[in-house]
């Protein structure tokens, strides 16, 4: 495995995360434990979860996944090796079954303390704010169009000392933000400058070879204010493996089980698909590793966030950390995303 530390701090990260997103509805409690006990064994010490978790978000499995890594934590005794991070739900039509006010409030200590609960623990190493409370582009909008009906007030000062308390408690250790846009994040790092509140270390979004819009904007932001990236989806739902090209859909997969997830399999992203498959043949990389060594390797990214239904694509996914890629490859990548750029946002 290779480590890396948070932006800012002096924790150790594997360059690995282990997600945790199908652990309540697409894997059990045991299955979900024994992930945990493979990636820790293969050096991956950083996991990352959240309060929505399971997903697709359902009352009934609110919070099962961090149910699920509490459990493992309670019986193994393995909380000081593992770096553990998770996030607050932000307001939106799938959250009402969580609560409604967002961030405002004693919303956060309401939901962090909940959280500490579920996963059999007295403080979080990162602590991230899933998604902003205001109306602007994530999950799967590409531009920004203002809303003037959005009811948002810059609450940020706010939500930054609310979080200052809980560090100060000994129940955060260090925050983030994710699915966020390049003024969001600014406006984090502006009010924790000027009013000497916490700084926000990395952001958790979505990258992947069918997506890469984070470099239009935010990857000059992680490299400059050093607040680099946690990359989530980065094999696109399982596309970038290839294993739905030629219209397989396997049946336990999660297009499957989830067909509204369909941006990663609309026509571009198809296409897109298969010229990058033919490039892993061409290298003779398997397309897995192919896709999340590039991902791995970007300069901007500090962790990737691979998730899996079973270890043996969980094996295949860390393995990927040891593979490089050449120049012309990388080169040939890049030329595939300039003829079909960012088809699955």
């Amino acid at each position: 495995m290779k480590y890396t530390t948070l932006p800012h701090t002096d924790v150790k990260v594997s360059k690995i995360c282990l997600g945790t997103m199908t652990w309540g509805q697409q894997n059990s409690e045991s299955e979900g434990h024994r992930q945990m006990d493979f990636a820790l064994d293969q050096g991956v010490n950083f996991f990352d979860t959240a309060e929505l978790y399971s997903i697709p978000p359902k009352a009934e499995t609110y919070g099962s996944t961090e149910k699920i890594i509490g459990s493992w934590l309670k019986q193994t005794g393995n909380r000081h090796k593992v770096v553990l991070a998770s996030k607050i739900a932000g307001p939106a039509p799938f959250t009402k079954h969580i609560r409604g006010t967002g961030f405002k409030g004693a919303s956060i200590t309401e939901a962090l303390d909940a959280s500490l609960q579920r996963l059999e623990t007295d403080y979080l190493d990162l602590y991230q704010l899933h998604w902003p409370e205001r109306k602007t582009n994530f999950f799967g909008q590409r531009g920004y169009r203002h809303d003037p009906s959005d009811a948002w007030e810059d609450n940020i000062e706010q939500v930054l000392e609310t979080l200052d308390g809980l560090i100060k408690a000994g129940k955060i250790r260090h925050v983030g933000l994710s699915n966020e846009t390049p003024w969001g994040v600014m406006r984090y790092l502006q009010e924790s400058q000027s009013r000497n509140l916490p700084r926000m270390v990395t952001i958790q979004n979505p990258y992947s070879l069918l997506n890469r819009s984070f470099e239009g904007g935010l990857a000059e932001i992680a490299l400059r204010e050093d607040i680099k990236l946690l990359a989530y989806s980065p094999m696109a739902f399982g596309t970038l493996s290839g294993k739905f090209l030629n219209g397989q859909m396997p049946p336990k997969s999660r297009l499957a089980l989830f067909p509204h997830y369909n941006r990663y399999i609309n026509p571009n992203a198809v296409k897109a698909t298969e010229q990058y498959a033919a490039l892993a043949a061409k290298y003779d990389i398997p397309f897995a590793q192919m896709s999340l060594a590039f991902v791995n390797t970007r300069p901007f990214v500090t962790s990737t966030i691979v998730g899996a239904t079973n270890v043996e694509q969980l094996q295949e996914n860390i393995a990927s950390i040891q593979v490089d890629l050449p120049d012309e490859l990388i080169n040939a990548l890049d030329e595939v995303q300039e003829l079909v750029p960012n088809p699955a946002p």
